[in-house]
């Protein structure tokens, strides 16, 4: 039996979703990262990790990169969630160059990645993220309109508005890979 944990930190509800939809997928304990000790994560076999992307890093995921040791015999999973449109080879290839940072090269080489796209809903964004979110419209203005990518267009036409790019079939390669580690029987 593989007893499966997904743990995951959300800021403004993206990861939530994911999280819970994968939860559900698995039938299994769903965690929010808040309320989670590493202790807590002994009593599981698999543990899939979800987080936002901010600057650079998956927020909350120290909880696994600051613990290695502790789990070094589990099935770790990580997912990733973010504006940027993953199925761009160069936005998850500078993912994978942020996450390189993150983690050791013994964790790298035990993780198995997915990223997910999220979605913004700039009334909710913090001050911080809402002045980031001001600079990088400010650059995308400034790109010649010819070089602009279809992302950075989508950015100019739905800044200031809420817009939701998450999607549930995108869960099914991380739900196959988790059932393919063996029974997907979990939870009490």
């Amino acid at each position: 039996m593989n007893k499966i944990a997904v743990v995951f930190q959300s800021k403004y509800g993206s990861t939530r979703k994911y999280a819970q939809w994968i939860a559900e997928a698995l039938s299994c304990d769903l965690l929010e990262r808040k309320s989670v000790k590493v202790d807590d994560l002994k009593v599981y076999d698999t543990i899939v990790y979800g987080g936002g992307l901010y600057a650079g890093g998956v927020s909350g995921f120290e909880l696994i990169t600051k613990n290695d040791e502790k789990l070094a015999d589990k099935n770790l999973i990580l997912f990733t969630c973010g504006l940027a449109d993953v199925s761009q080879a160069c936005n998850t290839d500078s993912i994978k160059e942020s996450l390189k940072k993150a983690m050791s090269v013994p964790l790298q080489e035990r993780v198995k990645v997915f990223h997910l796209r999220g979605g913004m809903d700039y009334s909710k964004l913090s001050i911080p993220h809402k002045a980031m979110m001001g600079m990088v419209r400010k650059a995308t203005l400034k790109k010649d309109p010819d070089k602009r990518t279809q992302e950075d267009q989508e950015l100019l036409e739905t800044y200031g508005q809420t817009v939701d790019f998450t999607d549930q079939a995108t869960i099914e390669p991380l739900v196959v890979y988790v059932r393919s580690l063996s029974d997907t029987e979990c939870g009490d």
